[in-house]
């Protein structure tokens, strides 16, 4: 008998994860994601790391740089273009 919870059905249930976090499973196969999930904690870690990084990436974007930050790396990136076009 197959264990519910083997690697493979895992790997399965990790790439599912991600399109369960970004809302592009349909209701059935949600509930059977979520179900994996009430059962197996090793995939509810990984769920739980996924979620906490899409939602501090999704914070990281939209938050701006310092004006003072901005006008360095523009700096940088003029030289850099300078430097290129002499060569």
């Amino acid at each position: 008998m197959n264990d519910p919870n083997s690697a493979e059905d895992c790997a399965d249930y990790l790439e599912r994860i991600v399109y369960l976090i970004d809302n592009e499973l349909d209701e059935a196969d949600c509930s059977v994601v979520r179900h994996h999930l009430e059962e197996c904690a090793p995939c509810l870690q990984k769920y739980d790391l996924e979620r906490t990084v899409k939602a501090l990436v999704a914070r990281s974007c939209s938050e701006s740089a310092p004006n003072s930050l901005r006008d360095r790396v523009l700096v940088q990136l003029r030289q850099v273009q300078i430097e290129i076009t002499e060569r």
